[in-house]
């Protein structure tokens, strides 16, 4: 069976669309490098698209009906959206589930320090990286910083022309000899990711020198800096939310523009799409719902992640807006959801070709992913998906001409990744997951295809439309 190139069938007016399409996609992958950044994004489209908060509506003791839309935040980490269908909310919704952490260095609380004339932050990786990849690269710090009187500055250093970034070093390869003999997982070590911001020190005078209590001269004009520019103290990093990304907007890739070349690709490649399709969607039958979360990458863990409660009890709260009380419709309506785990897959890529299986991974340029399974060796941790679901989904997306195909995540004793499936497939619904193919996935810069991504909208266009219960 072989896969159908994207580009091979698009019309020419297709090829205008989906070059329009990924135009705002690169913005969002250029302004939205942290959760938080994502979330305002979101929400700012969600509400110039007609939805509502719904903790003002609920506190205003409001009902919904048909046609109502919705939006909640969580922590400004994590966002969820409805668009209530003229169905029973106990018949079940369609949900498109995502999430919008991606792999980064995080600012340790007491990360700052003076070493050889240079003042340093110390970072702690968040999520599964070639820790040697991110050395010697232009930085950004994004992030919030919230004092002791609650007041908040945020932080977006590196973004700008005009801004400074900051770097790791690495050593010179004249010195590397016993460095080049080392395996890949410890050519860098964690505790080296400490990234430069500063070198240039500063007199201490007499007068200040009880003041400073020993500083060292680049720490304390590090520190006068942050004082004066953004109103930080030393002891502020301790409320802090620092993130380390690549500096840099998302760039068009290959002589040809087809493909774009980004960080955070995983999974906001999934999430932009899920939501722009869920702003798109009008009228719909079985009540439609975008979940975008947090802290996918190391677990789904926490308040923000998906293995928090934020998500049922949300949906309690607009069943009861609905006039659907009680736990048992809450039960039946997450029992009887369908759902597309929208989360990316590897690419394949010919260079390293021996680490896949040629007739089951994803093809760049070949449409929307299907991975009835994922997990590691024997399956394990995987949701597997049921073939009614699957020749459901086949259904839909036929009628509405939408290029797809199916993949796993690399040879099977080789392992495999993780996605949010699993988690909401606990309630009993049935979940695939389903999303775009990423060229050098939890890399500091990762490719797609244009064409997969516009396939990947339209195709959780037609599943929010059509989807049915199984």
């Amino acid at each position: 069976m072989e896969n159908k190139n994207t580009w091979e069938i698009y019309t020419k007016k297709q090829m205008q669309e989906c070059d329009d399409f990924c135009k705002g996609y690169i913005d969002f992958l250029s302004e939205g490098k942290t959760e938080r950044e994502c979330v305002k994004i979101i929400v700012d489209a969600a509400k110039k698209a007609g939805y509502k908060d719904l903790d003002a509506l609920i506190e205003k003791g409001a009902a919904l009906k048909t046609g109502d839309k919705v939006y909640r935040v969580n922590m400004n980490k994590a966002v969820i959206m409805f668009n209530i269908g003229s169905e029973p909310m106990m018949e079940g919704m369609n949900i498109l589930g995502a999430h919008i952490d991606s792999p980064r260095m995080d600012v340790k609380q007491n990360p700052l320090y003076e070493d050889g004339g240079f003042a340093y932050l110390d970072t702690h990786y968040y999520g599964g990286i070639k820790k040697y990849q991110w050395v010697t690269l232009p930085l950004a710090i994004h992030g919030v910083v919230v004092k002791k009187d609650g007041s908040q500055v945020e932080v977006c250093i590196g973004e700008r022309p005009e801004d400074p970034v900051f770097f790791v070093s690495d050593l010179l390869i004249h010195l590397a000899q016993d460095q080049m003999n080392k395996k890949a997982a410890t050519v860098v070590e964690g505790e080296a990711l400490d990234i430069i911001v500063a070198n240039k020190p500063v007199k201490i005078t007499d007068k200040d020198k009880e003041k400073s209590k020993g500083m060292t001269a680049v720490k304390k004009g590090l520190l006068d800096i942050l004082k004066k520019e953004y109103g930080i103290e030393e002891e502020d990093f301790i409320s802090a939310e620092l993130e380390v990304v690549p500096a840099g907007r998302a760039r068009e890739a290959g002589f040809d523009r087809s493909m774009i070349l980004s960080y955070g690709q995983d999974d906001r490649v999934c999430s932009y799409t899920s939501y722009m399709a869920m702003l798109d969607v009008e009228k719909v039958k079985r009540t439609a719902c975008c979940l975008l979360v947090d802290k996918e990458e190391i677990g789904s863990v926490g308040a923000t992640g998906m293995q928090s409660k934020f998500f049922e009890n949300t949906v309690a709260e607009v069943m009861e807006m609905c006039g659907e009380k009680g736990d048992l419709n809450l039960r039946r309506c997450l029992a009887s959801c369908t759902m597309l785990s929208s989360d990316v897959s590897s690419g394949f890529d010919p260079t390293y070709a021996s680490s896949f299986d040629k007739k089951n991974v994803a093809y760049l340029g070949c449409g929307l992913v299907f991975n009835k399974f994922t997990g590691a060796r024997g399956k394990s941790g995987s949701n597997d998906a049921n073939a009614e679901y699957l020749g459901m989904l086949r259904r839909i997306l036929g009628e509405d001409k939408v290029n797809f195909q199916t993949a796993e995540l690399g040879k099977v004793d080789l392992g495999g990744g993780g996605t949010i499936a699993y988690i909401l497939a606990l309630y009993g619904m049935n979940v695939i997951d389903s999303g775009v193919a990423v060229l050098s996935m939890h890399s500091p810069w990762e490719a797609t295809s244009k064409a997969d991504v516009y396939e990947a909208y339209r195709g959780y266009c037609s599943f929010l439309n059509k989807a049915t219960k199984i």
